[in-house]
This record gives structure tokens, C-alpha cells and sequence, in this order.
């Protein structure tokens, strides 16, 4: 997705904070899951689950100035076991990366407040197409 830097995410040095680069990826991540067709009031609701975030790496290559535009990629990749994770690439609208974001996630029965076995399992069943968040 594209997005364009706002003057009140800069820091002193007139580049995007780096807590920013989170926020970043957060939007995309969301907007990702939507675009893959993920229903999340089923989820929410109907099925008490939610992805969680268990932990994120960010690593910066080149900086983001004010009121320039990026794209914000996400590929999620599933393997055996409670957590997958989604690899983010943010890049400059010419082609520069800027940064690379590395997120262990995972879906938390909401009630039981545990990890579910095969979130792929779960995401599939609430409508989510792997495929559309693939590289």
C-alpha cells in the first residue's frame, strides 16, 4: 500500500522516528488481512480469536524524509506450529528500500488466552486467502 510521510512523524533530524516504521507496518498488516478477504468480526466476535503480535525486528537501510511517499509491502509465510510470520518491506516510491520488517505472529483463542495450533487453519476458515499476501 502506498503511504506518504506527515510532518509530525518526523524526529529531530528531520526523518521518520524509528517507533513510526512500527505504525507503518501496523497499517499495513491490517489492511493487508482485509485485502486477503480475512472476515474479522467473525473472528472478534463469532470466534473469540485475534492475531497477536509476538515480536517485530525493523531494519533501516535509508531514511524516510517529510511528505515523501513509500510503499508498505506484506507476505506472510506459514509453516508448522502456533506462529507464522509477515515480512514487510517498506520502499521508496523510487525504488529505494527503506526498511524491513520482520513480525512473529500468531491467533490467540480470545477466552483461553493460548495460542491456537495452525493459525492458517483459523485464518482460512475466516475467509483469508494465503495466497493474496505471498510474495
Amino acid at each position: 500500500m502506498r503511504l506518504e510521510v506527515r510532518g509530525y512523524e518526523l524526529d529531530a533530524l528531520g526523518h521518520v522516528n524509528h517507533a513510526v516504521y512500527h505504525q507503518y507496518a501496523e497499517v499495513a498488516r491490517t489492511k493487508g488481512f482485509l485485502v486477503a478477504g480475512c472476515d474479522w468480526d467473525l473472528l472478534y466476535t463469532k470466534r473469540r480469536t485475534a492475531p497477536v503480535l509476538l515480536s517485530t525486528t525493523v531494519n533501516f537501510r535509508r531514511e524516510l524524509r517529510d511528505q515523501e511517499e513509500f510503499d508498505v509491502s506484506c507476505a506472510a509465510k506459514f509453516g508448522d506450529g502456533k506462529t507464522f510470520t509477515l515480512e514487510q518491506l517498506i520502499t521508496k516510491a523510487d525504488g529505494t528500500l527503506s526498511a524491513e520488517v520482520y513480525c512473529v505472529m500468531g491467533m490467540m483463542d480470545l477466552d483461553a488466552r493460548k495460542l491456537h495450533a495452525d493459525p492458517r487453519e483459523v485464518l482460512a476458515s475466516a475467509g483469508f486467502d494465503v495466497a493474496t499476501m505471498n510474495d
